[in-house]
């Protein structure tokens, strides 16, 4: 039996399969998601690093989402400048990172952020994935 990757083709391209923002899962990455920037706060500006070659350090948390949740992003240095309140952006190959309990969308040097056109839906700001605390649970023998 072929397998998609064979019927598809080993040198096409794959078409992205856009995540929704209330599927995101601990855990998880390789996500591409559309989503609309509400906010952006400074956590970390540091100008001059204890060594010198990596320069500026900046982390931002943005609150990001679409039409089905929203989700606290970690914009770092560059990612930063892209992530400005109001942007439609296209984060390809996101994943989660887990923050006290709670969920962070991040995009690691493996991923990709896309300015886009304007989006026309609406933050569902009430739905923050964020916000919810997961608790590690060993699932073990008994």
């Amino acid at each position: 039996m072929a397998t998609a990757g064979q019927q598809q083709g080993q040198g096409t391209k794959r078409k992205p399969v856009f995540t929704k923002v209330d599927q995101l899962k601990p855990g998880t990455s390789g996500h591409t998601l559309v989503v609309k920037v509400v906010n952006s706060n400074m956590v970390v500006q540091k100008g001059h690093a204890a060594s010198s070659h990596l320069g500026h350090t900046r982390v931002a948390e943005c609150l990001v989402g679409d039409d089905t949740a929203s989700i606290v992003f970690t914009a770092r240095n560059e990612q930063v400048d892209l992530l400005k309140p109001g942007a439609t952006v296209i984060l390809r190959n996101a994943k989660i990172d887990m923050f006290k309990g709670c969920m962070r969308l991040a995009i690691d040097k493996w991923g990709r952020i896309e300015v886009a056109e304007p989006a026309n839906f609406g933050v569902k700001e009430d739905n923050n994935l964020s916000m919810v605390e997961y608790e590690l649970v060993n699932v073990g023998e008994e």
